[in-house]
């Protein structure tokens, strides 16, 4: 992995991911087996490669993101017959569970992995997907305010430079979104959860940019229904909820229940009621010049109520800015195949270079994944990227078994001693801080 070429590094990987054996199943119709070789860094294990080699993770992603825009999704203004919602892009952060405080960015925060306060880190994804393919495009990590940002020394320790700083999440993602249009990533929708919704500079960045979106807003988020005659912090003028606006506001009133179907892969199909309307956004109390759909949509069977706001032009049809908005689904899915399939949330180290270049393999393998499973699919249509990835996983033991020439309860009894082994340096670890405490 040279720092000076990131294309070739690329293929390194790619090369080394396919260099062994043909194994043929005739249920995935898989050619080869695949891993990872480490020839190239001997003496070093993992942790050593990840923090200490040299090897350049953003000029990685960067090629990563230029392949991806090149040879698997559509040029601007293609053809959209394949797809025609076009190339959906969303953004997302998810969370991973950790014990201690060494690892970067860890400390006491919601965390979605767990569903409640826990000690976790919060990464930022941007991902994106057209008709079946799925690629993960960027990641960052989230680095709290007060518990790191403001003790640059704790910073220092975990490899931490000086120009990350704290920054919310939106402003995160819209640095995201600007690396992957300077890498040729064209997105025609941007969709988004209500975190990032309810932020008036995320949506007018997005807007400043020439992004389309649809993104969810909570019910909270403040609107003008129609632009008041008068500036006053006075109720009749001042600016209303999103929900208050969609049942009171002058662009919903006389407006009938529209219908539509949503379809899923595994599920039963859903069917939702929607009314729409072209409201101000409110930014520091005050209405901002362009107008946006706000879209009401209700669940026919649960009765449950979404807020969805877009910068779509006003000839655009509600139920196809519906249909956007919901595929951000799918940016769940790309995580649980990560975490389970990729090994994105293994990660044990305490460097941030260790981490970030740990998400960018990650990245990379998703996409050798999304690649394969595009190609099987051509003649498998029913596969997944978890079958891939799992019959590749068994190929893979099945293959270092019988290149370390040891049995199983051998290897097994070899990865016990190993966490023995690192609990024991934990605590050693833990009791040499206390002792520099003291």
């Amino acid at each position: 992995l040279s720092p000076v070429s990131a294309s070739r590094s690329i293929d390194t990987i790619f090369s080394s991911l396919n260099r062994f054996f043909f194994i043929r199943l005739p249920i995935l119709s898989i050619p080869k087996v695949y891993t990872i070789q480490w020839r190239h860094f001997r003496g070093a294990g993992p942790q050593q490669f990840l923090a200490f080699h040299r090897w350049d993770a953003e000029a990685m992603r960067d090629e990563l993101q230029r392949r991806i825009a090149q040879d698997y999704l559509p040029a601007p203004g293609a053809s959209r017959r394949s797809d025609p919602l076009g190339v959906v892009g969303w953004v997302d952060e998810t969370s991973v569970a950790k014990k201690g405080d060494k690892t970067p960015g860890v400390q006491r925060q919601h965390c979605g992995a767990t569903g409640k306060i826990d000690n976790c880190i919060v990464t930022v994804h941007l991902a994106c997907c057209h008709h079946d393919f799925m690629a993960f495009l960027d990641s960052d990590l989230f680095l709290p305010e007060e518990t790191w940002n403001l003790d640059r020394r704790r910073c220092r320790r975990a490899h931490i430079p000086d120009h990350v700083v704290y920054r919310p999440q939106w402003q995160m993602a819209l640095e995201q979104v600007d690396r992957s249009r300077g890498n040729g990533i064209r997105l025609d929708w941007l969709s988004f959860d209500e975190g990032y919704g309810g932020k008036p500079g995320f949506l007018l960045g997005l807007d400043r940019r020439g992004q389309l979106f649809v993104g969810e807003v909570p019910r909270h988020w403040a609107c003008f229904p129609t632009l008041p005659r008068y500036h006053s912090t006075q109720a009749p003028h001042a600016a209303k909820r999103a929900d208050h606006a969609a049942r009171h506001g002058k662009p919903f009133l006389g407006t009938r229940w529209q219908r539509v179907r949503l379809a899923r892969k595994t599920l039963a199909d859903q069917y939702w009621h929607y009314k729409a309307g072209r409201v101000h956004m409110s930014s520091n109390g005050e209405p901002v010049e362009n107008d946006y759909w706000l879209i009401w949509a209700k669940n026919e069977n649960t009765g449950e109520e979404k807020y969805f706001v877009s910068n779509a032009p006003p000839g655009t049809a509600i139920d196809w800015l519906l249909r956007v908005a919901f595929t951000r689904a799918g940016v769940e899915h790309v995580f649980r195949v990560v975490k389970t399939e990729t090994g994105f949330d293994h990660f044990e180290g305490r460097s941030y270079v260790g981490l970030m270049r740990h998400m960018t393999l990650s990245q990379v393998v998703f996409l050798f994944l999304a690649i394969h499973t595009d190609r099987i699919r051509k003649k498998n249509p029913d596969i997944t990227l978890e079958q891939v990835s799992r019959a590749l996983n068994a190929l893979c033991q099945c293959w270092l078994l019988r290149r370390s020439r040891h049995s199983t309860s051998e290897r097994t009894a070899a990865i016990i001693r190993y966490h023995q082994w690192r609990n024991r340096a934990a605590i050693t670890s833990r009791k040499r801080e206390e002792c520099k405490v003291e």
